[in-house]
């Protein structure tokens, strides 16, 4: 890949595109008439996503009429969040903001979102608040966005808007997978970051067809536990593991107690005939010895993926903390 030259702009605009032949031309029209006003420099990064029709033809003939467009073309499909990774990894710009390719997201709100993001915050989130799509898309939304923001603690009425602001640093070191681009303002404020929630306009699809799915919201869901998971557990996954194993053993010795006080009753004894029952009448024994490994094999993995984790960060000389400034002798460091 060719090293780009030149200072690097103040803005980098990116947008994921599958089979959006019809979206393009007017997407880049509209970018172009909105970014000129806000007179900074920009760039736009358009990420074809293994397109079908000839989105790669036309972004790239944009690429070669205007050197503020970069054109990235991937050999396959590979989803929205890889798509934004690749538009984030070829980007240059000191403020970067996503936003979709079908044309919902209107480019007059970029100004908006970059007046806000100068108020001192470091991401500002769009907020859908009067959406142009069907019921089925949007009370399933609606359900995950508070599943999110009471799970990920960072409140926002609309995770799955594309269209945001980031300030660069802020996503320093983070790779998304899955479906995670959604919870970049999570990740962001796990920095220390400042985050925001502005409404933004939205428009209904006038060409091609919405890539969105129910399967998304069970991906979404499932990314979900992967993202508490890291917030809370990240450097001390044995708690996880381990507490499971310890509740697994307990519940272990529990089964254990029960079948040997059965198998104790005197038969002769008046709860006895009810209650007497030997060992292999009952299921408890057999659930016992389960429960018993499966406690001892989840403390095994606990204690692999406390070195596993351990290997992470000392192998890569990472810290489990950040810092803001550091100061000594009246001197502040960043």
């Amino acid at each position: 890949m060719t090293e780009p030259s030149g200072p690097a702009p103040e803005l980098s605009i990116i947008v994921p595109l599958y089979n959006e032949e019809q979206n393009v031309p007017p997407l880049y029209e509209r970018l172009h008439a909105a970014l000129e006003q806000l007179g900074r420099s920009y760039e736009i990064v358009l990420v074809n996503d293994g397109s079908r029709d000839r989105t790669q033809e036309l972004i790239e003939q944009l690429a070669e009429r205007d050197p503020r467009v970069v054109a990235v073309t991937f050999r396959r499909n590979f989803g929205q969040t890889a798509a934004l990774a690749g538009g984030i990894d070829h980007s240059r710009g000191a403020i970067l903001i996503p936003m979709d390719g079908d044309l919902q997201n209107d480019p007059a709100d970029i100004g908006r979102l970059l007046d806000k993001l100068a108020e001192g915050y470091d991401v500002v989130s769009g907020w859908r608040k009067d959406r142009h799509d069907s019921i089925l898309r949007v009370i399933p939304s609606r359900i995950a966005n508070g599943i999110i923001s009471r799970v990920g603690g960072v409140r926002l009425h609309d995770y799955g808007c594309t269209l945001k602001a980031y300030r660069r640093e802020v996503l320093e070191g983070v790779h998304l997978y899955g479906e995670m681009h959604r919870f970049i303002p999570i990740y962001a404020s796990w920095q220390g970051a400042r985050v925001a929630e502005l409404p933004v306009t939205h428009h209904a699809r006038q060409h091609g067809k919405s890539h969105y799915g129910f399967e998304r919201t069970v991906k979404v869901l499932l990314d979900l536990i992967v993202v508490k998971f890291f917030a809370a557990y990240l450097t001390k996954p044995i708690y996880v593991f381990g507490g499971f194993g310890i509740v697994s053993l307990c519940l272990s010795l529990v089964a254990f107690a029960a079948a040997l006080a059965f198998k104790l009753i005197p038969p002769d004894n008046p709860w006895g005939e009810h209650w007497h029952k030997d060992f292999v009448s009952t299921p408890l024994p057999v659930l016992a010895v389960g429960l018993f490994v499966i406690g001892l094999q989840m403390i095994l993995i606990g204690l692999l993926a406390e070195m596993l984790i351990r290997t992470y960060y000392e192998s890569q000389h990472k810290t489990t903390y950040l810092v803001k400034n550091v100061k000594r002798s009246g001197a502040a460091e960043g």
